[in-house]
């Protein structure tokens, strides 16, 4: 007498995928941030011009939650693509035309942060990115901090936010390079109000647009 024979586990598999219902985005739904890409292509007029169309940017995360770091690598993912416009970060600060500095610098980071703006050739542009960076933020009096990059090392820019979004920081950029410039980059850094505190211009002397 003939048996009949149970579907198989890759026959099961097969029929689920050819049974399930197509899930694909169509790319036209995906609408595009005019606003985000006035402002990339204003930052990448300021890089060509200042730095030759590449921006190279050193990192240091000292004692940061990571949630500034997020924002940071959410800057090269195909949505934002930062590099279309000549920004990028390096591994090497010999590298590097800005250092960037998130975390509110632990004690165990102070060497490093140190040793890393000291490899960074003149000139050099410090930025201290999120609340942390700036003050201290919601550690700031801990035994543990140094209560913000200022007080290891000298800063000329801040971008405040807990943390700052993608489109914040590329319109700190734009401003920070527009006043390295001698530009007025109000009208194209509106982004999510992206405006950096500028806290000394771009050989340390103190201002006064803080």
């Amino acid at each position: 007498m003939a048996t009949t024979e149970e579907p198989t586990d890759i026959a099961n598999l097969f029929l689920k995928i050819l049974s399930s219902p197509r899930t694909l985005i169509d790319e036209n739904s995906f609408s595009v941030d005019q606003d985000y890409i006035s402002t990339g292509q204003a930052l990448g007029e300021k890089t060509r011009k200042l730095f030759n169309g590449s921006l190279a940017i050193r990192l240091v995360t000292a004692g940061s939650t990571n949630a500034c770091e997020q924002e940071l690598v959410a800057l090269g993912n195909s949505y934002y693509d930062v590099e279309r416009f000549g920004v990028h970060f390096v591994a090497s600060p010999r590298h590097a035309d800005m250092l960037m500095v998130t975390g509110p610098v632990s004690r165990n980071m102070r060497e490093a942060l140190v040793r890393t703006y000291e490899a960074i050739p003149e000139p050099r542009i410090v930025v201290a990115v999120g609340d942390d960076a700036i003050d201290g933020g919601i550690f700031r009096g801990s035994y543990a901090v140094l209560d913000g990059v200022h007080n290891v090392i000298p800063v000329d820019y801040q971008i405040p936010g807990d943390p700052p979004s993608p489109s914040r920081i590329i319109g700190s950029l734009l401003s920070i390079l527009s006043d390295l410039d001698g530009s007025d980059a109000g009208a194209l850094s509106d982004l999510g109000g992206s405006d950096a505190n500028v806290l000394s211009d771009f050989n340390g002397k103190t201002t006064n647009k803080a």
